[in-house]
């Protein structure tokens, strides 16, 4: 196991909430928000009129919950695009929609969908939503229900819902590359993945009793965070590995890519995480792609590469967008994505 600790830093209050944005690290403490940049260099910082509680990354944009309001900043400067708005009670949870927009839980029991500069579109009635669990696509959200049961939402002309199976699950994971980790009351843990209608599979992880407070996925497969403060690797063999063991991690984790990790404790103390294999790994993928890119002749090619820009710049990863449709030579479509990266639009 090669992952060590590469950088550490220590914020001057106590962290209420961390995200990824773009490979970039942004981290909220007291009513102070920064944005580390993928050289661990603050790159900016704003003062909030209330503390953050959430941080969502935006095309182009951060989404933000503090207090009972929501706010969009731009990623450039962190410069706010709107004062704001607000739901009775509160918001809950925030997530970023593929294509553009918004969707925030709320504690009235509704879903609340904002386009992508943060004005309210309509309310969807939800139940009171314990997590907001992913996207499969711009039209399905999976959330899992204040029983702990996983409903699957489409957010079209007319909104329905549905409950993926009846089973209770005490805590489950964000979806990530398509798949979910889930805790059983019974204290099984599973890996599932899902689509509108159920699951495509479900399968047992076979560990010893884990307790997670997160998780995340990194290049070589899922990390758990536990409430020991120690982070467990879940091997493909089904094999378990540990990192971090007695350091006291904290509860707060993310994935800032393939071969990069953040763990953070409330008191401040945060830490970054990296696997030198992983990463030189992650490299030569990207310069296969490139080379790839330059030298497809077919028509065939070409759109197989075309697709993976589509698919990187609906995820969000859009510095890996640009590299592809720079390759390709769409200069039209690196010039709108380095704006929308820039302006925020």
């Amino acid at each position: 196991m090669s992952w060590t600790v590469s950088w550490s830093w220590q914020a001057p209050s106590r962290i209420s909430a961390i995200a990824a944005i773009d490979g970039q690290l942004a981290v909220a403490y007291g009513l102070d928000l920064i944005l580390f940049n993928e050289s661990n260099e603050i790159q900016w910082k704003q003062t909030m009129p209330f503390k953050v509680h959430a941080i969502c990354n935006g095309e182009g944009t951060i989404g933000i919950l503090a207090a009972h309001g929501f706010f969009v900043l731009k990623t450039v400067d962190g410069t706010m695009l709107h004062e704001g708005r607000s739901s009775p009670g509160g918001f809950l949870h925030l997530l970023h929609r593929p294509g553009g927009g918004w969707i925030l839980s709320g504690r009235d029991g509704n879903l609340h969908l904002f386009d992508s500069n943060g004005k309210g579109i309509r309310r969807i009635s939800s139940g009171i939503v314990r997590r907001l669990v992913g996207w499969l696509d711009r039209e399905h959200l999976l959330w899992q229900s204040s029983e702990g049961v996983i409903l699957c939402g489409q957010i079209a002309n007319q909104d329905k819902r549905r409950v993926i199976d009846t089973t209770v699950w005490s805590w489950c994971s964000l979806l990530m590359d398509g798949r979910l980790l889930m805790l059983s009351s019974d204290g099984q843990l599973w890996e599932g993945t899902p689509h509108p209608f159920g699951w495509d599979s479900m399968d047992r992880v076979e560990t010893d009793s884990l307790e997670p407070l997160m998780a995340t996925r990194a290049g070589d497969g899922w990390w758990v965070l536990g409430i020991e403060g120690h982070l467990d690797h879940l091997a493909t063999e089904n094999e378990l590995s540990r990192i971090g063991d007695g350091m006291e991690l904290g509860d707060l984790l993310l994935r800032l890519g393939r071969n990069s990790m953040i763990t953070a404790r409330r008191d401040g103390l945060t830490r970054r995480w990296v696997d030198p294999a992983l990463a030189e790994e992650e490299k030569r993928h990207r310069h296969q792609e490139a080379a790839d890119a330059k030298l497809a002749r077919s028509w065939d090619e070409r759109r197989t590469l075309f697709q993976r820009a589509q698919t990187a710049e609906d995820e969000g990863r859009l510095s890996r967008a640009i590299e592809l449709y720079e390759a390709l030579g769409r200069k039209d479509d690196v010039k709108r994505l380095l704006g929308r990266q820039k302006g925020g639009d």
